[in-house]
Protein backbone atom coordinates (compact mmCIF):
# COMPACT_ATOMS: atom_id res chain seq x y z
CA UNK A 1 0.00 0.00 0.00
CA UNK A 2 3.06 2.11 0.14
CA UNK A 3 4.88 1.25 -3.24
CA UNK A 4 3.25 0.49 -6.24
CA UNK A 5 4.29 -1.72 -9.04
CA UNK A 6 4.91 1.82 -10.98
CA UNK A 7 7.59 2.73 -8.28
CA UNK A 8 9.43 -0.06 -8.61
CA UNK A 9 10.51 0.81 -12.49
CA UNK A 10 12.22 4.21 -11.11
CA UNK A 11 15.71 2.53 -10.56
CA UNK A 12 15.16 0.79 -6.96
CA UNK A 13 15.36 -2.30 -6.41
CA UNK A 14 12.05 -4.84 -6.05
CA UNK A 15 9.36 -2.55 -4.47
CA UNK A 16 11.35 0.34 -3.51
CA UNK A 17 11.38 3.52 -5.02
CA UNK A 18 15.40 4.30 -4.75
CA UNK A 19 18.46 2.48 -3.70
CA UNK A 20 19.24 4.31 -0.64
CA UNK A 21 15.61 3.25 0.68
CA UNK A 22 16.83 -0.38 -0.12
CA UNK A 23 19.42 0.43 1.99
CA UNK A 24 17.77 1.58 5.15
CA UNK A 25 15.28 -0.99 5.52
CA UNK A 26 18.10 -3.21 5.10
CA UNK A 27 19.50 -1.99 8.04
CA UNK A 28 16.78 -1.61 10.33
CA UNK A 29 15.64 -5.28 9.48
CA UNK A 30 19.15 -6.00 10.62
CA UNK A 31 19.22 -4.06 14.07
CA UNK A 32 15.46 -5.39 14.56
CA UNK A 33 16.55 -9.00 13.72
CA UNK A 34 19.25 -8.61 16.50
CA UNK A 35 17.64 -7.43 18.78
CA UNK A 36 15.15 -10.16 18.76
CA UNK A 37 17.87 -12.70 19.15
CA UNK A 38 19.21 -10.83 21.98
CA UNK A 39 15.55 -11.03 23.58
CA UNK A 40 15.14 -14.59 22.41
CA UNK A 41 17.50 -16.20 24.69
CA UNK A 42 15.91 -14.69 27.90
CA UNK A 43 12.56 -16.11 26.41
CA UNK A 44 14.51 -19.54 26.02
CA UNK A 45 15.45 -19.62 29.45
CA UNK A 46 12.25 -19.05 30.94
CA UNK A 47 10.09 -21.38 28.35
CA UNK A 48 13.24 -24.03 28.72
CA UNK A 49 12.84 -24.07 24.52
CA UNK A 50 16.08 -24.77 22.84
CA UNK A 51 18.00 -21.41 22.73
CA UNK A 52 18.98 -21.90 19.11
CA UNK A 53 15.57 -22.39 18.07
CA UNK A 54 14.85 -19.21 20.11
CA UNK A 55 17.80 -16.83 18.43
CA UNK A 56 16.45 -18.34 15.16
CA UNK A 57 12.63 -17.37 15.50
CA UNK A 58 13.89 -13.47 17.22
CA UNK A 59 16.09 -13.32 14.40
CA UNK A 60 13.00 -14.09 11.41
CA UNK A 61 10.60 -12.25 13.36
CA UNK A 62 12.66 -9.05 13.46
CA UNK A 63 14.05 -9.56 10.00
CA UNK A 64 10.67 -9.12 8.85
CA UNK A 65 11.39 -5.11 9.05
CA UNK A 66 12.43 -5.43 5.52
CA UNK A 67 8.89 -5.63 4.22
CA UNK A 68 7.77 -2.79 5.82
CA UNK A 69 7.10 -0.45 2.72
CA UNK A 70 5.85 -3.40 0.98
CA UNK A 71 3.07 -5.03 3.86
CA UNK A 72 3.15 -2.90 6.96
CA UNK A 73 0.14 -4.38 8.14
CA UNK A 74 2.13 -7.37 8.20
CA UNK A 75 4.97 -6.45 9.88
CA UNK A 76 3.03 -4.83 12.58
CA UNK A 77 0.86 -8.21 12.99
CA UNK A 78 4.38 -9.51 13.25
CA UNK A 79 5.17 -7.01 15.99
CA UNK A 80 2.06 -7.92 17.95
CA UNK A 81 3.07 -11.40 18.47
CA UNK A 82 5.74 -11.44 19.46
CA UNK A 83 5.05 -8.74 22.85
CA UNK A 84 4.15 -11.74 25.01
CA UNK A 85 7.64 -13.01 24.21
CA UNK A 86 8.84 -9.44 25.10
CA UNK A 87 10.69 -9.10 22.39
CA UNK A 88 10.28 -7.06 18.73
CA UNK A 89 9.99 -3.41 20.51
CA UNK A 90 11.92 -1.71 18.06
CA UNK A 91 10.31 -3.91 15.23
CA UNK A 92 7.13 -1.99 16.58
CA UNK A 93 7.65 1.18 16.70
CA UNK A 94 8.86 1.10 13.47
CA UNK A 95 6.00 -1.14 12.11
CA UNK A 96 3.67 1.14 13.98
CA UNK A 97 5.59 4.49 12.32
CA UNK A 98 5.44 3.42 8.79
CA UNK A 99 1.78 2.39 8.69
CA UNK A 100 0.93 5.28 9.85
CA UNK A 101 2.84 6.97 6.90
CA UNK A 102 1.25 4.77 4.59
CA UNK A 103 -2.22 5.20 2.88
CA UNK A 104 -3.82 2.66 4.47
CA UNK A 105 -7.43 3.20 6.25
CA UNK A 106 -7.37 5.13 9.49
CA UNK A 107 -9.63 2.34 10.80
CA UNK A 108 -7.31 -0.09 10.44
CA UNK A 109 -4.22 1.53 11.44
CA UNK A 110 -6.36 2.77 14.63
CA UNK A 111 -6.90 -1.42 15.21
CA UNK A 112 -3.50 -2.15 15.03
CA UNK A 113 -2.30 0.51 17.01
CA UNK A 114 -4.78 -0.31 19.91
CA UNK A 115 -3.97 -4.08 19.52
CA UNK A 116 0.03 -3.45 20.14
CA UNK A 117 -1.09 -0.84 23.15
CA UNK A 118 -2.93 -3.60 24.60
CA UNK A 119 -0.41 -6.09 24.52
CA UNK A 120 2.07 -3.90 25.84
CA UNK A 121 -0.23 -2.25 28.89
CA UNK A 122 -1.01 -6.71 29.20
CA UNK A 123 2.67 -7.79 29.35
CA UNK A 124 3.86 -4.75 31.14
CA UNK A 125 1.61 -5.27 34.32
CA UNK A 126 2.57 -8.87 34.36
CA UNK A 127 6.06 -8.00 34.48
CA UNK A 128 5.58 -5.73 37.26
CA UNK A 129 3.34 -8.16 39.57
CA UNK A 130 6.15 -10.42 39.15
CA UNK A 131 9.02 -8.24 40.36
CA UNK A 132 7.08 -6.77 43.21
CA UNK A 133 6.43 -10.23 44.44
CA UNK A 134 10.44 -11.48 43.86
CA UNK A 135 11.67 -8.15 45.23
CA UNK A 136 10.33 -8.34 49.69
CA UNK A 137 11.93 -4.79 49.90
CA UNK A 138 9.53 -3.27 46.94
CA UNK A 139 6.06 -2.27 47.79
CA UNK A 140 4.47 0.03 46.18
CA UNK A 141 1.09 1.12 46.37
CA UNK A 142 -1.76 -0.23 44.37
CA UNK A 143 -1.89 2.57 41.43
CA UNK A 144 1.64 2.25 40.27
CA UNK A 145 1.23 -0.87 38.80
CA UNK A 146 -1.65 0.56 36.42
CA UNK A 147 -0.13 3.63 36.07
CA UNK A 148 3.15 2.85 34.48
CA UNK A 149 1.46 0.23 32.50
CA UNK A 150 -0.85 2.56 30.54
CA UNK A 151 2.33 5.37 30.51
CA UNK A 152 4.49 2.56 28.90
CA UNK A 153 1.82 1.17 26.06
CA UNK A 154 1.09 4.51 25.53
CA UNK A 155 4.76 5.62 25.33
CA UNK A 156 5.35 2.75 22.93
CA UNK A 157 2.67 3.18 20.77
CA UNK A 158 1.41 6.68 20.39
CA UNK A 159 4.58 8.60 19.40
CA UNK A 160 5.32 6.31 16.34
CA UNK A 161 1.37 6.20 15.67
CA UNK A 162 1.47 10.50 15.97
CA UNK A 163 5.16 10.86 13.89
CA UNK A 164 3.88 8.79 10.76
CA UNK A 165 0.57 10.47 10.34
CA UNK A 166 2.33 13.88 9.88
CA UNK A 167 4.69 12.24 7.87
CA UNK A 168 1.90 10.65 5.76
CA UNK A 169 -0.03 14.27 5.43
CA UNK A 170 3.26 16.45 4.68
CA UNK A 171 4.26 13.95 2.06
CA UNK A 172 0.32 13.73 0.45
CA UNK A 173 0.54 17.66 0.68
CA UNK A 174 3.75 17.94 -1.25
CA UNK A 175 2.40 15.39 -3.58
CA UNK A 176 -0.82 17.55 -4.26
CA UNK A 177 1.06 20.64 -4.47
CA UNK A 178 3.42 18.88 -7.01
CA UNK A 179 1.19 17.86 -9.03
CA UNK A 180 -0.66 21.34 -8.99
CA UNK A 181 2.85 23.12 -10.21
CA UNK A 182 2.85 20.04 -13.02
CA UNK A 183 -0.31 21.16 -13.85
CA UNK A 184 0.29 25.07 -13.94
CA UNK A 185 3.36 24.31 -16.00
CA UNK A 186 1.06 22.68 -18.81
CA UNK A 187 -1.38 24.87 -18.47
CA UNK A 188 1.40 27.95 -19.13
CA UNK A 189 2.64 25.87 -21.60
CA UNK A 190 -0.78 25.54 -23.05
CA UNK A 191 -1.18 29.52 -22.88
CA UNK A 192 1.94 30.06 -24.18
CA UNK A 193 1.24 28.26 -27.28
CA UNK A 194 -2.21 30.28 -27.97
CA UNK A 195 -0.34 33.25 -26.80
CA UNK A 196 2.07 32.41 -29.73
CA UNK A 197 -0.91 31.46 -32.17
CA UNK A 198 -2.64 34.54 -31.63
CA UNK A 199 0.02 36.54 -32.47
CA UNK A 200 0.91 34.75 -35.56
CA UNK A 201 -2.52 35.43 -35.74
CA UNK A 202 -2.10 39.14 -35.51
CA UNK A 203 1.36 39.49 -37.40
CA UNK A 204 -1.05 37.98 -40.75
CA UNK A 205 -3.85 40.02 -39.66
CA UNK A 206 -1.11 42.92 -40.05
CA UNK A 207 0.42 41.83 -42.94
CA UNK A 208 -2.53 41.89 -44.99
CA UNK A 209 -3.91 45.32 -43.86
CA UNK A 210 -0.36 46.46 -44.72
CA UNK A 211 -0.74 44.54 -47.88
CA UNK A 212 -4.40 46.23 -48.49
CA UNK A 213 -3.36 49.48 -48.10
CA UNK A 214 0.11 49.24 -49.79
CA UNK A 215 -2.44 48.05 -52.71
CA UNK A 216 -5.13 50.64 -52.56
CA UNK A 217 -2.63 53.68 -52.19
CA UNK A 218 0.16 52.60 -55.46
CA UNK A 219 -2.10 50.66 -57.76
CA UNK A 220 -4.70 53.58 -58.51
CA UNK A 221 -1.77 56.14 -58.72
CA UNK A 222 0.63 54.09 -60.83
CA UNK A 223 -1.69 52.99 -62.91
CA UNK A 224 -3.37 56.07 -63.83
CA UNK A 225 0.32 57.17 -64.48
CA UNK A 226 0.76 54.45 -66.95
CA UNK A 227 -2.41 55.46 -68.57
CA UNK A 228 -0.60 58.79 -69.08
CA UNK A 229 2.70 57.55 -69.59
CA UNK A 230 1.15 55.83 -72.53
CA UNK A 231 -0.33 59.18 -73.63
CA UNK A 232 2.49 60.74 -73.43
CA UNK A 233 3.75 58.52 -75.66
CA UNK A 234 1.27 58.75 -78.36
CA UNK A 235 1.10 62.42 -78.58
CA UNK A 236 4.66 63.26 -77.78
CA UNK A 237 5.31 64.31 -81.45
CA UNK A 238 1.94 65.40 -82.70
CA UNK A 239 0.92 67.55 -79.98
CA UNK A 240 3.70 68.71 -77.78
CA UNK A 241 1.34 70.97 -74.98
CA UNK A 242 -0.84 68.02 -74.61
CA UNK A 243 2.39 65.87 -74.12
CA UNK A 244 3.59 68.34 -71.60
CA UNK A 245 0.65 68.19 -70.03
CA UNK A 246 0.43 64.62 -69.65
CA UNK A 247 3.73 64.77 -68.34
CA UNK A 248 2.71 67.14 -65.71
CA UNK A 249 -0.14 64.99 -64.49
CA UNK A 250 2.67 62.16 -64.72
CA UNK A 251 5.17 63.76 -62.32
CA UNK A 252 1.57 64.86 -60.17
CA UNK A 253 0.33 61.65 -59.25
CA UNK A 254 3.86 60.02 -58.50
CA UNK A 255 4.17 63.20 -56.08
CA UNK A 256 1.12 62.34 -54.34
CA UNK A 257 1.69 58.54 -54.62
CA UNK A 258 4.66 59.29 -52.36
CA UNK A 259 3.03 61.62 -50.08
CA UNK A 260 0.22 58.66 -49.66
CA UNK A 261 3.20 56.27 -48.80
CA UNK A 262 4.99 58.44 -46.63
CA UNK A 263 1.81 59.37 -44.79
CA UNK A 264 1.23 55.58 -44.44
CA UNK A 265 4.45 54.98 -43.29
CA UNK A 266 4.51 57.65 -40.49
CA UNK A 267 1.76 56.79 -38.96
CA UNK A 268 3.41 52.93 -38.71
CA UNK A 269 6.17 54.51 -37.03
CA UNK A 270 4.26 56.49 -34.79
CA UNK A 271 2.38 53.79 -34.00
CA UNK A 272 5.18 51.77 -32.58
CA UNK A 273 7.02 54.44 -30.85
CA UNK A 274 3.94 54.89 -29.05
CA UNK A 275 3.43 51.26 -28.01
CA UNK A 276 5.81 51.33 -25.17
CA UNK A 277 3.74 54.67 -23.70
CA UNK A 278 0.61 53.26 -24.08
CA UNK A 279 1.20 49.71 -22.41
CA UNK A 280 3.08 51.28 -19.44
CA UNK A 281 -0.46 53.30 -18.89
CA UNK A 282 -2.86 51.47 -17.14
CA UNK A 283 -6.35 51.32 -19.11
CA UNK A 284 -10.14 52.18 -17.51
CA UNK A 285 -11.86 48.72 -16.90
CA UNK A 286 -14.04 47.86 -19.49
CA UNK A 287 -11.72 49.39 -22.26
CA UNK A 288 -12.19 48.41 -26.04
CA UNK A 289 -9.20 46.44 -26.13
CA UNK A 290 -5.57 47.04 -27.82
CA UNK A 291 -5.90 50.45 -30.23
CA UNK A 292 -5.58 50.05 -34.21
CA UNK A 293 -2.19 49.50 -35.86
CA UNK A 294 -1.24 52.06 -38.32
CA UNK A 295 -2.07 50.49 -40.85
CA UNK A 296 -5.91 50.21 -39.79
CA UNK A 297 -5.49 53.96 -38.72
CA UNK A 298 -4.90 54.93 -42.69
CA UNK A 299 -7.21 52.49 -44.46
CA UNK A 300 -10.15 53.04 -42.17
CA UNK A 301 -11.61 49.78 -42.93
CA UNK A 302 -9.31 47.44 -40.37
CA UNK A 303 -11.10 48.21 -37.11
CA UNK A 304 -13.95 45.95 -36.35
CA UNK A 305 -17.93 46.44 -35.64
CA UNK A 306 -16.99 48.12 -32.09
CA UNK A 307 -13.99 50.65 -33.98
CA UNK A 308 -16.62 51.34 -36.57
CA UNK A 309 -19.37 52.14 -33.87
CA UNK A 310 -17.22 54.55 -31.66
CA UNK A 311 -15.32 56.13 -33.95
CA UNK A 312 -15.47 59.91 -33.25
CA UNK A 313 -16.97 61.74 -35.72
CA UNK A 314 -15.48 64.66 -37.93
CA UNK A 315 -15.00 68.12 -37.01
CA UNK A 316 -18.48 69.79 -37.29
CA UNK A 317 -20.15 66.86 -37.70
CA UNK A 318 -22.93 65.83 -35.73
CA UNK A 319 -23.83 62.62 -33.27
CA UNK A 320 -24.06 59.23 -35.21
CA UNK A 321 -27.45 57.52 -34.91
CA UNK A 322 -28.57 55.29 -32.15
CA UNK A 323 -26.53 52.10 -31.81
CA UNK A 324 -29.80 49.88 -31.93
CA UNK A 325 -30.96 52.08 -34.53
CA UNK A 326 -27.34 51.43 -36.51
CA UNK A 327 -27.30 47.29 -35.71
CA UNK A 328 -30.67 47.28 -37.13
CA UNK A 329 -29.30 48.93 -40.42
CA UNK A 330 -26.66 46.71 -40.92
CA UNK A 331 -28.43 43.50 -40.36
CA UNK A 332 -30.60 44.35 -43.10
CA UNK A 333 -27.77 45.48 -45.47
CA UNK A 334 -27.53 42.94 -48.53
CA UNK A 335 -31.64 43.73 -49.14
CA UNK A 336 -30.99 46.89 -49.14
CA UNK A 337 -28.16 46.58 -51.18
CA UNK A 338 -30.64 44.52 -53.77
CA UNK A 339 -32.98 47.20 -53.53
CA UNK A 340 -30.14 50.12 -54.38
CA UNK A 341 -28.45 47.89 -57.21
CA UNK A 342 -32.28 47.37 -58.80
CA UNK A 343 -32.94 51.31 -58.66
CA UNK A 344 -30.55 52.29 -60.20
CA UNK A 345 -30.58 49.46 -62.80
CA UNK A 346 -34.13 51.16 -63.42
CA UNK A 347 -32.78 54.50 -63.61
CA UNK A 348 -30.24 53.37 -66.34
CA UNK A 349 -32.83 51.18 -68.19
CA UNK A 350 -35.27 54.48 -68.13
CA UNK A 351 -32.46 57.07 -70.00
CA UNK A 352 -33.01 57.80 -73.62
CA UNK A 353 -30.28 56.18 -75.56
CA UNK A 354 -29.06 59.47 -76.62
CA UNK A 355 -27.86 59.47 -72.68
CA UNK A 356 -24.94 57.31 -73.61
CA UNK A 357 -23.59 59.51 -76.41
CA UNK A 358 -24.38 62.89 -74.85
CA UNK A 359 -22.06 61.02 -71.77
CA UNK A 360 -19.37 60.68 -73.91
CA UNK A 361 -19.51 63.67 -75.38
CA UNK A 362 -19.93 65.39 -72.06
CA UNK A 363 -17.08 63.07 -70.79
CA UNK A 364 -15.49 66.41 -68.22
CA UNK A 365 -18.93 66.83 -66.10
CA UNK A 366 -20.59 65.25 -63.78
CA UNK A 367 -24.45 64.91 -63.26
CA UNK A 368 -25.68 65.61 -59.60
CA UNK A 369 -29.05 64.02 -58.31
CA UNK A 370 -30.94 65.19 -55.25
CA UNK A 371 -29.15 67.78 -53.53
CA UNK A 372 -26.27 66.87 -55.00
CA UNK A 373 -22.54 67.52 -53.97
CA UNK A 374 -21.48 66.56 -50.80
CA UNK A 375 -21.39 69.52 -48.19
CA UNK A 376 -18.39 72.25 -47.97
CA UNK A 377 -16.42 69.85 -51.27
CA UNK A 378 -14.49 72.28 -53.34
CA UNK A 379 -14.32 71.81 -56.78
CA UNK A 380 -11.22 70.19 -57.83
CA UNK A 381 -9.19 71.62 -60.98
CA UNK A 382 -7.05 69.22 -63.12
CA UNK A 383 -7.78 66.33 -61.24
CA UNK A 384 -4.84 67.39 -58.23
CA UNK A 385 -6.19 65.53 -54.83
CA UNK A 386 -7.26 67.46 -52.32
CA UNK A 387 -5.22 67.32 -49.17
CA UNK A 388 -5.86 65.24 -45.69
CA UNK A 389 -7.13 61.56 -45.36
CA UNK A 390 -9.36 60.51 -47.74
CA UNK A 391 -12.81 60.98 -47.32
CA UNK A 392 -16.38 61.42 -49.27
CA UNK A 393 -15.45 65.22 -50.09
CA UNK A 394 -12.15 63.49 -52.32
CA UNK A 395 -14.89 61.77 -54.84
CA UNK A 396 -14.48 65.12 -57.31
CA UNK A 397 -10.86 65.11 -57.21
CA UNK A 398 -10.89 61.12 -57.71
CA UNK A 399 -13.08 61.31 -60.50
CA UNK A 400 -10.75 64.18 -62.08
CA UNK A 401 -8.02 62.28 -62.09
CA UNK A 402 -9.70 59.41 -64.34
CA UNK A 403 -11.59 61.96 -66.77
CA UNK A 404 -7.57 63.58 -67.20
CA UNK A 405 -6.63 60.35 -68.08
CA UNK A 406 -9.20 60.09 -70.77
CA UNK A 407 -11.98 57.72 -68.78
CA UNK A 408 -15.65 59.40 -69.47
CA UNK A 409 -16.85 59.56 -65.69
CA UNK A 410 -19.89 60.31 -64.26
CA UNK A 411 -20.28 61.19 -60.87
CA UNK A 412 -24.03 61.45 -58.92
CA UNK A 413 -24.39 62.25 -55.44
CA UNK A 414 -27.80 61.45 -54.26
CA UNK A 415 -28.66 63.24 -50.73
CA UNK A 416 -25.98 64.21 -47.95
CA UNK A 417 -23.99 62.98 -45.14
CA UNK A 418 -25.28 66.30 -42.89
CA UNK A 419 -21.83 65.72 -40.88
CA UNK A 420 -23.31 62.16 -39.19
CA UNK A 421 -21.12 59.96 -41.98
CA UNK A 422 -18.17 58.61 -39.64
CA UNK A 423 -14.86 59.14 -41.01
CA UNK A 424 -14.21 55.30 -40.97
CA UNK A 425 -17.29 55.10 -43.58
CA UNK A 426 -16.15 58.09 -45.86
CA UNK A 427 -12.53 55.80 -46.15
CA UNK A 428 -13.72 53.24 -46.85
CA UNK A 429 -16.06 54.74 -49.27
CA UNK A 430 -13.49 56.12 -51.20
CA UNK A 431 -11.33 53.64 -51.59
CA UNK A 432 -14.30 51.01 -53.07
CA UNK A 433 -14.92 53.83 -55.83
CA UNK A 434 -10.87 54.63 -56.08
CA UNK A 435 -10.11 50.56 -56.23
CA UNK A 436 -13.41 50.26 -59.01
CA UNK A 437 -11.94 52.97 -61.09
CA UNK A 438 -8.67 51.70 -61.12
CA UNK A 439 -9.97 48.04 -62.55
CA UNK A 440 -11.87 49.76 -65.23
CA UNK A 441 -8.48 51.46 -66.11
CA UNK A 442 -6.77 47.73 -65.85
CA UNK A 443 -9.63 45.77 -67.21
CA UNK A 444 -11.65 48.07 -69.74
CA UNK A 445 -9.88 50.94 -71.10
CA UNK A 446 -11.96 53.67 -72.41
CA UNK A 447 -15.23 52.55 -71.34
CA UNK A 448 -17.76 55.19 -70.33
CA UNK A 449 -18.25 54.39 -66.19
CA UNK A 450 -20.87 55.72 -64.09
CA UNK A 451 -20.30 56.42 -60.35
CA UNK A 452 -23.35 57.06 -57.73
CA UNK A 453 -23.51 57.58 -53.99
CA UNK A 454 -25.99 57.68 -52.13
CA UNK A 455 -26.78 58.77 -48.85
CA UNK A 456 -29.55 57.79 -46.60
CA UNK A 457 -30.06 57.29 -43.05
CA UNK A 458 -27.60 56.19 -41.27
CA UNK A 459 -25.48 54.46 -44.21
CA UNK A 460 -24.22 55.19 -47.60
CA UNK A 461 -24.73 53.88 -50.63
CA UNK A 462 -22.11 53.27 -53.87
CA UNK A 463 -22.04 51.43 -57.30
CA UNK A 464 -19.88 52.17 -59.62
CA UNK A 465 -21.05 50.62 -63.26
CA UNK A 466 -18.45 50.88 -66.51
CA UNK A 467 -20.06 49.64 -69.99
CA UNK A 468 -17.64 47.63 -71.97
CA UNK A 469 -14.36 48.52 -73.09
CA UNK A 470 -14.67 50.87 -76.23
CA UNK A 471 -13.65 49.28 -79.47
CA UNK A 472 -10.46 50.01 -80.51
CA UNK A 473 -9.02 50.73 -76.91
CA UNK A 474 -5.57 50.11 -76.26
CA UNK A 475 -4.58 47.49 -73.30
CA UNK A 476 -2.78 49.47 -70.64
CA UNK A 477 -1.21 46.71 -69.88
CA UNK A 478 -1.56 47.01 -66.42
CA UNK A 479 -0.74 43.71 -64.26
CA UNK A 480 -3.59 42.13 -61.66
CA UNK A 481 -2.78 40.21 -58.99
CA UNK A 482 -6.81 39.45 -58.17
CA UNK A 483 -6.78 41.30 -54.61
CA UNK A 484 -8.74 44.54 -55.54
CA UNK A 485 -12.61 42.74 -55.08
CA UNK A 486 -11.22 40.78 -52.14
CA UNK A 487 -9.81 44.01 -50.04
CA UNK A 488 -13.19 45.94 -51.47
CA UNK A 489 -15.20 43.19 -49.91
CA UNK A 490 -13.04 42.37 -46.74
CA UNK A 491 -13.15 46.10 -46.02
CA UNK A 492 -17.09 46.77 -46.58
CA UNK A 493 -17.93 44.06 -44.41
CA UNK A 494 -15.29 45.00 -41.76
CA UNK A 495 -17.57 47.52 -41.00
CA UNK A 496 -20.68 45.75 -40.84
CA UNK A 497 -21.79 46.43 -44.86
CA UNK A 498 -22.74 44.74 -47.75
CA UNK A 499 -20.64 44.21 -50.92
CA UNK A 500 -21.96 42.98 -54.18
CA UNK A 501 -20.24 42.87 -57.52
CA UNK A 502 -20.37 41.14 -60.84
CA UNK A 503 -20.62 41.18 -64.53
CA UNK A 504 -23.39 43.30 -66.27
CA UNK A 505 -25.87 42.09 -68.48
CA UNK A 506 -24.35 44.50 -71.09
CA UNK A 507 -21.01 42.98 -70.85
CA UNK A 508 -19.69 45.86 -68.40
CA UNK A 509 -19.07 45.10 -64.61
CA UNK A 510 -20.70 46.25 -61.41
CA UNK A 511 -19.85 47.02 -57.89
CA UNK A 512 -21.91 47.96 -55.19
CA UNK A 513 -22.17 48.04 -51.49
CA UNK A 514 -23.84 49.74 -48.99
CA UNK A 515 -21.97 50.95 -45.85
CA UNK A 516 -23.50 51.79 -42.39
CA UNK A 517 -22.40 54.27 -39.99
CA UNK A 518 -22.03 52.04 -37.50
CA UNK A 519 -22.89 48.77 -35.79
CA UNK A 520 -24.13 47.84 -32.54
Amino acid sequence: MTETGENRTRGGPWWWEKPRSAVLDIALAAASAAECALQGQGFARETGIPGALAVLLGAVAGATLVLRRRWPIAVVLVAIAVIPAEMGTFLGVVGLYTLAATDVPRRITGLLAGMAAAGMLVMTAYRLDQNIGQDPDFNPQGWFVPLVSILMSVGVTAPPVLLGLYVGARRRLVESLRERADGLERELSLLADRAEERAEWARNEERTRIAREMHDVVAHRVSLMVVHAAALQAVALKDPDKAAKNAALVGDMGRQALDELRTMLGVLRSGESERPERSGRSEPAGAAGPAPSGAAAVSGAAPGPAAAQDAPAAPGHGPAPPAGASGAAAAEAPSRLAEFVSAVAGQAAGQPAAGSAERGADAGTATTRGAGQVAGAPRPENGVPHSGPPSLAHLDSLVGQSRAAGMAVELSVEGSPDGACPPPVQQTAYRVVQEALTNVHKHAAGAATRVRVAHRVAEVALQVENDPAADGAADAGLPSGGNGLVGMRERVTALGGGFVSGPTDAGGFRVSAIIPYAVS
